[in-house]
Parts: structure tokens; C-alpha cells; sequence
């Protein structure tokens, strides 16, 4: 299990004030107009809708004028708020270590022509439960994960993903950068038990572990129900010619009869899921070939060992059928205790979807139609330190809930209820931003004047069939029941 850090709400209030302060010296042009549109977002008691009217609330002492030119012109040190992020203490798990999750969220703006480098984002159950493209700017996300049945998570870094950017590249990146400000913090030291990084399906586990091998970390990822891996290699017998096997035997997710004896069999009795069976089968890799992010890879491909998990419920909370889940861990070498923390581990990896819905639709992420990117990724980070405050203020609010609310104990307060208490603690902290000075709008343009200098439409990074190799032959899809054959 992963537990909460324990702050005392003596030091939380000083703790929270310095957290501000070093925000708003993060904010290098036009900081005091970003700064009380943090401290309006965070002191409001309904859901975000429009940024013109966050300049409605007390905390925001300036016009509509100074919050978009803040936006579209202020500046932000990204790097210094990345290291007083990576500052505040983060959850850990019973034993000690820190769980991560990584996961792309995308900010829709199908209708945004003007707007440059929007991606075709992948959405689900939009017209009749299908898999469509919609344009927008997708944003990859590592938060660090709490315990317990609720919705905080600890967000750490956020990068927008631009078109022709290689997803697997990027996140490694994004989290190398994360791991290595959480050591310079202090927040892992030598001789602490490894990190763990937990991802969904659609990463490529074997090739984050390899990109961060050289890093105390271990990888968690999710794996399709239709791959096939190997085994280790047979031993090679003296009297044996030709080159040596570099693969064993295969092990086929949707063939039982390739899986053999486990080498952990948990069974498992949970409160919403009832019966939880659990097998695991160490030192299984990928077969890997020259292609899609292997292309340019120099000698020969390397053998990336890692245990396989069979993850079986009796039921869902939902009442969908339950499928099996496939994991793949980059321990090789799994023991009993360690299996039965992965699982529970990636059980915990879905309250990042709290905290996209937290930022979407409480505190308005995807509500301001920004045309510039640069304004969007300002108004991302902007969002991630205020939701930072409402996490250290956990401790000092109390709550004001709504009357067809259940109380809940102060250990409990969702993100939403500490939020409507934050304006309480407005006053004890203060604020850095100076008083505003008085101005004039300018004129603007001249009523009867048509717009001499349109903005420039921007096509949306489309993968096309024409600029594809072999593009004149045609995909046949299989109608085999065999497996996928996939490294």
C-alpha cells in the first residue's frame, strides 16, 4: 500500500505560504497578473467556465485585459517551478519507495484553425463507442500516487507533445528529468528501495526500461492481450554448430497452453472485487525487430527480461465483465511479496483519471480558448501549482459541504471540498503581487474597419497513406484467431 506523508498543520500553513512565494517568483513577466489568476482559480466555489470571469472574483484585483495579457505575454520559469514541485514531499509506499504514473491527457480544440501544432488526440466513445482522431494538444503527465480510495494524486511535470514528437522518447525524457529533480531534492537517497514507474497499455514498457536502466527506477506497464514474448534462451550443448539461439520457447498471452507452470500463484479475497487470482512467470522479453522505434538502433537488439502478471477478478465495482489484465514488470526476478505489491501498485495507477477530471472540469483547464500554445502551456502549469496549494492545504481547511453531501474527516476531503475552503486561508498566507496600478484599455480597432491582418490557419499533423512507405498496397486485416505475433 502507499501511504500519505504526514505534515503537522502547524508547519503546513508556513509550508503553504513558501510554496506561493516561490511561485510567484517563478512567474518572471507579468507576475502579478498570473499570480492572482492562480489565487482566482483556487478561491472560487463553483467550476471554472471562462478566464473573463475569474477576474470577477475578490482575489483578482486587476482587469480582463491584464488576465489575457498575462497569458498570451507573461513568462514563466519552468524549470524552477519543475524543482519546487519535485520540493514538496510526495506519497510513499509501506516500504518507503515512490510510485509514479505517466498518462497523456489531451486539450480538444477541433474547431481551433488558428492554432498551430494541434495533433490528431485519440478519444474513445465519442460517436457510438469508436476510436476517432480529434484535433488538439496532447499533454503528458507524471504524477506521484497516494494510497487509499480517493482522488489526490501529486502532479510533478506536464510536457505537450508536438507534432511529430516520439511518445516513447518524450516520456522517457520527461520522466528521467522528474526522477533526477526528486534525488536533487532530497526526495530519494542511496540505499532507499527503487522507484516505480506504472503506465497503462500503449507504452512501450521494455524500451522505458531501457532508456532508464541507469536510473534507480523500475518499470509497471500494462500489455495488449494479443502479444507474444519468449523465454530465455536453452542452455547450448557442446557438441552443438550454427549460431547460438538468442530466444526461448514462445509464451502467448492468448494461448494457455504456452504458459506452463507459474512461478507465483496468489489468490487474494478484496472487498470489490472479491476473488483476485494472480499468476506471474519470471524472465520473459520481447522479441525485438529493426522496425517502428527500433529502426536506428546500432548491433544487435538487446534481451530486456522482465516478469509477467495475470491479473484475474471475480467481478467490477461497475458491473462489466472482467477480462484479464496482462502486466509486464522490468524485475525480472519477482518474488511472491513483490508480485502481489505490482498488482495492487497499477490498481492505483486509475487515480490519475481523478486528476485529469479534477483540472478539466473544476478548475477549467480545457475551458479557455487559447489560440497560442505557448498561452496554453503557461495556463497548464499554471493550473498544476494551484493544484499543488490545494494539496498542501489539505490539513488546514475544514469542510463545507454541501447539504446532500456526506461528511467526510478532515483525511478524507476531495481536492473540490478543500478548494471551497482555500479562500479562508487566503488571508493567513497573503499574497506576494503588489497593489494595481490604474490604466485606460486602448482604443482598439476602430468601430466600422474590417480586420486588415487575419490570422493564419494551421493544418492539423495528419499521418497520411500517400506519405507512408508502400502506401499503394493496402492493410489486410487478419481473420485468424492466432495470436498477434509482437515483440
Amino acid at each position: 500500500m502507499i501511504s500519505v506523508p504526514d505534515v503537522d498543520p502547524a508547519d503546513a500553513l508556513g509550508h503553504l505560504a513558501g510554496f506561493r512565494a516561490e511561485v510567484h517568483r517563478c512567474l518572471t513577466a507579468r507576475a502579478d497578473a498570473l499570480f492572482e489568476l492562480v489565487d482566482a482559480v483556487l478561491c472560487g466555489d463553483t467550476a471554472v467556465r471562462s478566464l473573463a470571469e475569474l477576474s470577477l472574483a475578490g482575489q483578482h484585483r486587476r482587469g480582463h485585459g491584464s488576465l489575457y495579457a498575462g497569458l498570451n505575454r507573461g513568462r514563466i520559469d519552468v524549470d524552477r517551478l519543475r524543482t519546487a514541485l519535485a520540493a514538496v514531499p510526495v506519497p510513499r509506499a509501506a516500504d518507503g519507495r515512490i510510485v509514479l504514473a505517466v498518462d497523456v491527457t489531451c486539450w480538444l480544440r477541433p474547431e481551433a484553425h488558428t492554432s498551430p501544432q494541434r495533433v490528431l488526440c485519440h478519444t474513445y466513445g465519442r460517436t457510438k463507442n469508436t476510436h476517432i482522431g480529434v484535433p488538439g494538444w496532447p499533454y503528458s503527465m507524471v504524477v506521484a500516487l497516494e494510497s487509499g480510495r480517493h482522488s489526490w494524486t501529486a502532479p510533478l511535470d506536464a510536457r505537450r507533445l508536438k507534432p511529430g514528437d516520439d511518445a516513447a522518447t518524450v516520456t522517457a525524457e520527461q520522466l528521467r528529468d522528474v526522477v533526477q529533480r526528486l534525488i536533487g531534492a532530497g526526495q530519494w537517497q542511496s540505499g532507499d528501495p527503487d522507484m516505480w514507474i506504472v503506465a497503462d497499455a500503449g507504452y512501450d514498457g521494455p524500451r522505458l526500461a531501457l532508456l532508464l536502466a541507469d536510473l534507480p527506477v523500475k518499470v509497471l506497464v500494462r500489455m495488449r492481450s494479443d502479444r507474444v514474448l519468449r523465454r530465455p534462451a536453452p542452455p547450448r550443448h557442446p557438441d552443438t554448430i550454427g549460431r547460438p539461439k538468442r530466444h526461448g520457447g514462445e509464451f502467448s498471452f492468448g494461448d494457455p497452453a504456452s504458459w506452463g507452470t507459474p512461478d507465483t500463484s496468489i489468490t487474494t479475497v478484496t472487498r470489490l472485487y472479491g476473488d483476485a487470482t494472480v499468476l506471474a512467470w519470471n524472465r520473459l522479453h520481447p522479441r525485438l525487430t529493426h522496425r517502428t522505434a527500433w529502426t536506428g538502433h546500432d548491433g544487435a537488439l538487446p534481451i530486456i527480461e522482465g516478469t509477467v502478471i495475470l491479473l484475474r477478478v471475480q467481478r467490477l465495482p461497475s458491473g462489466a465483465t472482467a477480462k484479464p489484465v496482462w502486466l509486464w514488470s522490468s524485475i525480472p526476478d519477482a518474488d511472491d511479496t513483490t508480485v502481489n505489491l505490482l498488482w495492487q501498485t497499477f490498481l492505483r495507477r486509475f487515480d490519475i483519471e481523478h486528476t485529469f477530471r479534477m483540472l478539466k472540469q473544476t478548475l477549467g483547464w480545457t475551458s479557455p480558448k487559447l489560440r497560442d500554445p505557448a498561452a496554453a502551456d503557461r495556463w497548464t502549469w499554471l493550473l498544476l501549482a494551484a493544484y499543488t496549494q490545494l494539496r498542501i492545504a489539505r490539513t488546514l481547511v475544514t469542510d463545507l459541504r454541501r447539504p446532500w453531501e456526506r461528511p467526510a474527516p478532515p483525511q478524507r476531503l476531495t481536492p473540490a471540498r478543500v478548494r471551497r475552503g482555500f479562500r479562508h486561508l487566503h488571508a493567513r498566507t497573503g499574497t506576494p503581487t503588489s497593489a494595481p496600478k490604474p490604466s485606460r484599455p486602448g482604443p482598439g480597432r476602430p468601430p466600422g474597419h474590417r480586420n486588415s491582418r487575419p490570422a493564419t490557419r494551421h493544418d492539423v499533423h495528419i499521418a497520411t497513406r500517400t506519405n507512408q512507405p508502400n502506401s499503394a498496397t493496402k492493410k489486410k486485416t487478419s481473420t485468424t484467431p492466432r495470436p498477434r505475433r509482437t515483440g
